[in-house]
């Protein structure tokens, strides 16, 4: 497998003539994630997130100001990146080229007429969404909501030999800071053969899950092998998969999910490229003794197959922020919590001949530590709402109630490297 390796744009030491970058926890210049964004009275475009600032790379491009590269600036300006991560090698060209202008003073004059302050921006979604599947990797996870159906044998027996996923909804997956509208559906009858009751849910839940995008796709017949799967990942990013959790228990059977995943799913807004997560890669944690080895088409090297990344999930409530208190933090906990790596996922989804497309959205599924205070959930913090969840000022929630936002953080840092994030993925839950 061919990784992304170091070089001088993971110095620790590099500095940006953007001052607000240096020490920046999620967007110093070590980071340049991709993504779209807007301002009043001007349409969607490509920039590239450094510090509290966009760099509009139309701007950029209109100004002539890096040499060489105007097809590369041409497609990251576009309002939507899926032609841009299709090129390949082409991300990682632009990315060095950006970081080489932004470290370097005599660029300085001329550029920062095209940073827009991050405060003035609206966020747009990276990419047009074709597919979307979601995945279900986090084995902790796997193992405490099969307990509440199945206390004595909580994995069904695939788990471990095949990664398991559905096909979401790509049409309403928002971007973060869009308010999500209480799903309405049918809940199970109070009683065995009852009549199913139908309303608003009343167990609303997140997910903590991680975003990956897939860049170059694949022909239609021509699988991609696990050992070429990461060429073909444009990045990471946040994401919350709602669950309407009264809806799921009475849809689920025999097809799986449907209406209690379909009314949204929100994703952070920048895609963090391979290049930029190259000094956080880690080992993929080892399979429990007894576990079965992966199907030749799924066994690649895992000494690098993971990545080092942290997630937290964190909710404000109306009253929290009537009073001016921080969000407070329900859970954290790693993004090694998967099963199966990202390669993997993408070789398991085309080997039957499955076209991958730019843009494409792969969900990791919910990712759960394994510890306490690691639960990616709120079904599983409140072992399936026999629970309650006590905040800070007194309120108590088992799900989610209108006004109350859920904020979810993920970030990368390691020793001799500058630390770089993915920014936020939040929504507010609405009537």
């Amino acid at each position: 497998m061919t990784h992304h390796t170091t070089d001088h744009t993971h110095d620790m030491n590099a500095t940006s003539w953007v001052e607000s970058a240096n020490g920046h926890p999620d967007f110093p210049v070590q980071n340049l994630p991709f993504g779209v964004f807007s301002t009043d009275g001007e349409d969607a475009r490509g920039g590239v997130a450094i510090g509290d600032y966009v760099l509009d790379l139309r701007n950029v491009l209109d100004g002539d100001l890096i040499e060489d590269d105007r097809d590369l600036l041409h497609y990251a300006s576009f309002a939507t990146l899926n032609d841009f991560f299709a090129m390949p090698g082409g991300p990682s060209e632009l990315r060095a080229k950006l970081f080489a202008a932004l470290t370097d003073e005599s660029y300085k004059a001329a550029m920062e007429v095209c940073l827009v302050p991050m405060a003035d921006v609206q966020m747009h979604l990276p990419f047009q969404i074709h597919d979307y599947t979601d995945f279900y990797t986090g084995i902790h996870h796997a193992v405490n909501i099969g307990s509440l159906f199945r206390p004595d044998n909580p994995l069904l027996p695939n788990y471990k030999h095949v990664p398991i996923g559905y096909h979401g909804r790509s049409s309403s997956i928002c971007v973060s800071g869009t308010d999500v509208k209480r799903p309405t559906g049918q809940q199970k009858p109070a009683e065995e053969g009852g009549t199913p009751e139908f309303g608003p849910s009343k167990r609303l839940d997140y997910e903590l899950e991680m975003a990956i995008w897939v860049g170059q796709g694949n022909d239609l017949g021509d699988p991609i092998p696990v050992g070429e799967a990461e060429q073909h990942i444009a990045g990471i990013s946040i994401l919350n998969d709602w669950s309407a959790r009264d809806i799921q228990a009475w849809e689920y059977q025999p097809l799986g999910p449907f209406l209690a995943k379909n009314f949204a799913s929100t994703v952070s807004p920048w895609v963090v490229t391979m290049d930029a997560l190259a000094p956080f890669r880690t080992a993929q944690p080892a399979r429990a003794e007894g576990d079965p080895e992966p199907l030749p088409y799924l066994q690649h090297d895992m000494s690098h197959a993971a990545f080092g990344i942290q997630m937290e999930v964190l909710i404000t409530t109306p009253k929290m922020r009537e009073a001016g208190a921080e969000p407070h933090r329900l859970s954290h906990g790693p993004m090694t919590a998967m099963y199966w790596t990202a390669a993997q996922l993408i070789a398991h989804h085309s080997v039957g001949g499955c076209n991958m497309q730019p843009g494409d959205l792969l969900g990791t599924g919910t990712l759960t530590s394994g510890e306490d205070g690691g639960e990616g959930s709120l079904i599983e913090l409140t072992e399936g709402g026999k629970k309650t969840i006590s905040l800070p000022n007194g309120e108590e929630r088992k799900f989610l109630e209108d006004g109350d936002e859920v904020i979810m953080r993920a970030y990368a840092e390691k020793d001799g490297y500058a630390r770089i994030g993915m920014g936020e993925c939040r929504a507010t839950i609405v009537g």
